[in-house]
């Protein structure tokens, strides 16, 4: 008998391959998209179109925030929330800090009440590399102090990480929270900086340096 899971954000970058291994290894899918206009909206109905009609997968086009779309559509016996949907960046984060919290914060809470009610026991939760702050530690770990955000963003994916550990104390469900470093691979968003670089050479155009060029970033392979 196959598992079933529900991946938020299915449609994205990381969420479609996801999903793609998901089907390879003989999982039922339930995808949870609402096709935020962050970026173009044909990217990501590109993303799903190799699996959109596979008989394992069905799409949900629901915003986090309607906890009555998600109670109505999501009734069946699930084995895993993988929650990847967010508002995303940090800088479009200080522009609109109110809807970050929203969307990020209230969003994780809508799904881990589902979790509850539905005895959800698996909860993966895409965290971000953000929550470290200007941690002066090189390299990170995994138990440095991450109280110190300098972002929305950020103190919304740590907002997300305290209420799973809530929800592992009180109702024994498994959290884990994945702080990713910038993702790059096949499908990456538009406004990331490979994505970005990779467009600038194949154009002929020079890439901006910022600061004196000794900068470094960590970067994690999608797959």
């Amino acid at each position: 008998m196959s598992k079933k899971a529900i991946v938020t954000g299915g449609a994205g970058f990381i969420g479609s391959h996801l999903v793609d291994r998901l089907i390879a290894e003989d999982w039922e899918v339930t995808i949870i998209d609402n096709f935020d206009p962050f970026y173009d909206e044909s990217i990501k109905r590109s993303n799903i179109s190799g699996f959109i009609n596979h008989p394992n997968v069905r799409l949900l086009e629901i915003d986090l925030r309607d906890c009555e779309a998600l109670e109505k559509n999501l009734t069946d016996h699930y084995d895993a929330i993988v929650h990847l949907a967010a508002k995303a960046g940090v800088r479009p984060s200080i522009q609109d800090p109110v809807l970050y919290q929203q969307v990020n914060v209230l969003g994780t809470q809508n799904l881990l009440e589902l979790s509850k009610k539905l005895s959800i026991k698996q909860f993966v939760f895409a965290s971000s590399s953000s929550v470290y702050g200007v941690n002066p530690k090189v390299p990170w770990s995994e138990s440095d102090y991450v109280l110190q955000p300098i972002s929305p963003y950020a103190s919304s994916k740590i907002s997300g990480e305290l209420l799973g550990h809530v929800y592992t104390k009180l109702y024994d469900i498994r959290f884990i929270a994945l702080r990713f470093f910038t993702v790059t691979g096949p499908r990456q968003r538009p406004d990331l900086a490979i994505h970005k670089f990779a467009r600038k050479i194949l154009q002929g155009e020079p890439i901006p340096v910022f600061g004196d060029g000794t900068t470094r970033r960590d970067y994690t392979y999608v797959q």
